[in-house]
């Protein structure tokens, strides 16, 4: 019966030498984790971050701790000067006690550029397809404005240029726009905001917050660009656009700034600056007018929604000088009418507002082989009705018209609108 008993307690104590192994195993295994973790760490903080520039609201400036970016705007870094000279580190950063209890920096501080910055602009910097985006009145200076924009003010924009050599970084600080116009007509307001990019390449586009209900927007928004060499700044523009958000439709164009970056310093610190606001050279209709049309496609049900909104600028066709203008939309399957509806007729106008909705039946699935045809006419009694102009929205169709029916094709469920030019019948 001894040895029995034996066997026993050596078999009791088996248990117990599991679990003491399965606790160092435990142990082991949760160290090994979290010295990889740690390892993980380490490592994402020495990697360059992955963005292009940083947008910051009301001025704070903020740079990441670690910045080894070797990315090259446009020139290699060879080019650029070895002795080039260092401002100030304080210089370089926002002076934060110097603005008052909104956030707001001293008006008194302001230093105007030289007018004479806009007038040296290089005509390399521009191609002959840029000058179509930018207009050439936008190059002239402020004071070379002529009568009738001096007559119709835009406004003012207030902004600041800073380089900062020990991180390449190029930093726009959008302040503040003064005496705005009022583009809604109801209200007598504005909803302003602000669009820029970088010339001549035009890869990077920003874009300010929308401003509620104000002709004088405080934006005071920082841009900050990385990877530009200051030898090529000199070689660059900055084009800024200021637009008024309008829900319903395309948004309205306030003006534009153009500011030639040749003769501006940014050794000595940050520059503050003011241009006034030009008008925008907008090349005008051919003269058959303008249709605003909003389209929804409806993948699930297979059904297209037209709204036609409304139509500007139309031309006059009889001898009252004043148009009967109503619209007729045609649905096109494969070059083959399937459907078509009209508006009702606005009379004696030539800015007309139907605001009139349509919905077709798509027979197929897609809208690869769909097509809309805009007719707009005059109504005419006892003869028959003139064309006044024309505007097809499909896949093939080219330029303005493309792009609205692609953008309907891309997302599905979505209103869109878009002014279209209208060519002859």
């Amino acid at each position: 019966m001894a040895p029995i008993a034996t066997s026993r307690e050596e078999f009791d104590e088996i248990p117990t030498v599991v679990g003491i192994f399965s606790a160092f195993g435990l142990v082991f295994t949760v160290s090994l984790f979290a010295w990889i973790c740690c390892q993980r760490k380490s490592s994402k903080s020495n990697k360059t971050p992955p963005y292009k520039f940083v947008h910051v609201l009301k001025g704070v400036d903020i740079y990441p701790e670690n910045l080894n970016s070797k990315k090259k705007f446009g020139a290699d870094e060879k080019n650029e000067v070895k002795n080039k000279p260092a401002g100030p580190k304080n210089s370089l950063r926002l002076d934060l006690e110097k603005r008052d209890l909104n956030g707001n920096f001293p008006k008194t501080n302001l230093k105007a550029g030289s007018p004479s910055d806009l007038e040296n602009v290089t005509p390399k910097l521009f191609s002959e397809g840029e000058k179509e985006a930018v207009s050439p009145d936008s190059l002239k200076s402020s004071t070379s404005l002529t009568s009738d924009e001096k007559q119709e003010k835009l406004g003012t924009l207030f902004f600041s240029l800073e380089y900062n050599f020990e991180k390449k970084t190029f930093v726009v600080n959008i302040k503040e726009a003064r005496g705005l116009p009022a583009m809604d007509e109801q209200s007598m307001t504005s909803d302003p905001y602000i669009k820029m990019m970088i010339l001549p390449e035009k890869k990077h586009k920003v874009k300010t917050r929308v401003l509620r209900k104000t002709l004088d927007p405080a934006f005071d928004e920082t841009f900050t660009f990385y990877g530009i060499p200051y030898t090529q700044i000199q070689e660059l523009a900055l084009h800024f656009t200021i637009l008024s958000f309008d829900r319903f439709s395309r948004d309205d164009i306030i003006g534009e700034v153009l500011i030639p970056l040749t003769g501006i310093e940014l050794t000595d610190g940050k520059k503050l600056m003011n241009r006034e606001i030009i008008k925008r050279n907008v090349r005008k209709s051919s003269g058959r007018g303008e249709l605003l049309i909003s389209l929804c496609y409806q993948s699930i049900t297979n059904t297209l929604t037209v709204v036609v909104l409304k139509a500007r600028h139309l031309p006059k066709s009889d001898v009252s000088g004043l148009s009967d203008p109503y619209v007729k939309v045609n649905l096109y399957h494969a070059k083959k009418r399937i459907s078509k509806k009209k508006t009702h007729v606005k009379k004696c106008t030539p800015n007309a507002v139907f605001n009139e909705l349509f919905v077709f039946d798509i027979p197929c699935e897609g809208l690869e082989e769909i097509s809309v045809e805009f007719l707009v006419l005059d109504s005419e009694r006892g003869s028959q009705n003139e064309v006044i102009g024309r505007l097809v929205l499909g896949a093939a169709a080219e330029g303005a018209s493309g792009e609205h029916w692609k953008e309907i094709c891309d997302y599905p469920r979505r209103q869109i609108a878009k002014w279209h030019v209208l060519c002859d019948g």
